[in-house]
């Protein structure tokens, strides 16, 4: 019975020297006590606790739950929505994101009791305080500023904890529902306003091309007139150029043919037949054409009435 004795000690010492090493993963750490007193920070690999001298220091992490272990990655940290009141004293509701990294686990796990509970009310108190020192709209535009703001005073309050804060967001800002109502409505007219620019704009457009195409329309109707004068008036200079021509060509002719009087005179009495066949009531015939005028005259109406 001794050596099943001496086996199950074994067994049992087996075992606890198993619980005291100690395996710590990456980004994270292990604050070691001996004594009851700070004894140094494990990082990532395999230790070894001495057994009845240390211990792992257990602590609360940044959401405020007990644990054995430091995470050093960053994290989230997303708070309920808080209560401001604006300087105008408009009361709306601010829901809060902060982002943070564990630097120091010593200091984070000495510096404060539950540390993310004391970085939740900080957050609260200090959005109070930027926040009434706005007015409504300030408030509504500019995040970026309440952010950085922000940023450095959790920063600057929370350093002595080993924790530096990397950003500070505003998710969400909840006016009143009268004061949500009112931006709508303003809203809707600046849409409105907006439509009714781009359609006067529009309008304005489509008359100016309207008008320019009219005018060019214009233009090219001008042009096409004018085109058609010049061509025209081309044509009948050429044309009276060419009678002209025409007709020099034929006294030169006649000249050549070196006419006698008679053909001259025959040719003249074709112009006086013309001439008769106007809407003149009087014709002065030359006194040279008058004898052959007459005959051809007395001719006629005797070729008209036979009896004569």
């Amino acid at each position: 019975m001794e050596w099943i004795a001496i086996l199950v000690l074994v067994v049992l010492l087996i075992i606890y020297l198993g619980s005291r090493v100690k395996i710590v993963p990456q980004a994270t750490e292990y604050v070691i006590e001996r004594w009851g007193i700070y004894h140094t920070t494990w990082k990532a690999g395999f230790h070894f606790l001495i057994p009845f001298l240390d211990r792992v220091k257990r602590t609360y992490n940044a959401r405020g739950n007990v644990t054995d272990f430091i995470i050093l990655k960053e994290q989230v940290l997303d708070f309920v929505p808080q209560a401001v009141i604006t300087k105008d004293n408009v009361t709306m509701q601010i829901d809060t994101v902060v982002f943070l990294q564990i630097t120091d686990a010593k200091l984070f796990v000495y510096g404060a009791e539950n540390p993310g509970a004391l970085i939740e009310h900080l957050t609260a108190t200090t959005l109070r305080n930027i926040i009434g020192e706005l007015e409504l709209d300030q408030t509504l535009t500019s995040r970026d500023l309440i952010n950085e703001r922000m940023r450095v005073i959790l920063d600057e309050a929370t350093d002595p904890w080993g924790i530096k804060i990397n950003r500070v967001e505003l998710k969400n800002i909840i006016p009143p529902k009268e004061i949500r109502e009112a931006m709508e409505k303003q809203m809707r007219a600046e849409r409105e306003r907006r439509e009714s620019i781009l359609i006067a704009e529009g309008k304005k457009a489509s008359a100016i091309l309207e008008a320019e195409g009219e005018k060019m329309s214009a233009i090219l109707r001008a042009e096409a007139k004018k085109e058609a004068a010049i061509r025209e008036a081309e044509g009948q200079a050429e044309a009276i150029l060419k009678v002209q021509q025409a007709t020099a060509n034929g006294i030169e002719m006649i000249k050549q043919a070196k006419a006698d009087h008679a053909f001259l005179t025959l040719e003249a009495y074709k112009s006086m037949e013309r001439v008769a066949q106007g809407n003149a009531t009087k014709i002065i015939i030359p006194s040279e054409l008058q004898g052959i005028v007459g005959l051809a005259t007395g001719l006629i109406e005797s070729l008209k009435d036979p009896k004569k």
